[in-house]
């Protein structure tokens, strides 16, 4: 329904409507609704990666990386960590062209590993720690997502 639809706000309204969920009107209101389901997938994916690893050694999973622009939208972030219930870290914005610079480094020898490369790039930008506060009714409100995704 959301790969390319002609008009956006309309393929989510519709979607509401045929799923018998609230439909949102404004133009915060289906901003909302999006940041309200990113960060409900992003639970849903996170809790599969921890189903996937699970066993001895693999540790829980206790931090999300937010990077890109993404990593600008507090509103998002917040949702995520309430909704994950998992602190998000956020940056840096060029996630993409540091990660390659990082890598050509790492390859020719100025950097010794992808550790020491993340630890660089964490020291030179700016990220934001956001904390999940409790409550909010997102365990509710997960419990619909996965009902509506199943």
């Amino acid at each position: 329904d959301f790969g390319a639809p002609i008009n956006m706000v309309a393929a989510i309204q519709g979607y509401c409507r045929a799923t018998r969920q609230p439909v949102p009107e404004s133009r915060g209101e289906v901003v909302r609704c999006c940041l309200e389901s990113l960060a409900l997938r992003y639970r849903w994916t996170v809790n599969s990666l921890e189903r996937l690893s699970t066993g001895e050694g693999n540790p829980p999973i206790d931090t999300i990386r937010v990077v890109g622009g993404g990593s600008q939208n507090y509103l998002l972030n917040q949702f995520t960590a309430d909704a994950c219930q998992r602190t998000v870290i956020t940056g840096p914005v060029e996630a993409a062209i540091l990660g390659n610079v990082m890598m050509q480094a790492v390859a020719v020898g100025e950097l010794a590993s992808v550790r020491e490369g993340r630890e660089a790039i964490a020291a030179s930008f700016p990220q934001e720690i956001v904390e999940p506060r409790r409550g909010g009714g997102w365990d509710e409100a997960f419990g619909r997502f996965e009902a509506l995704t199943a």
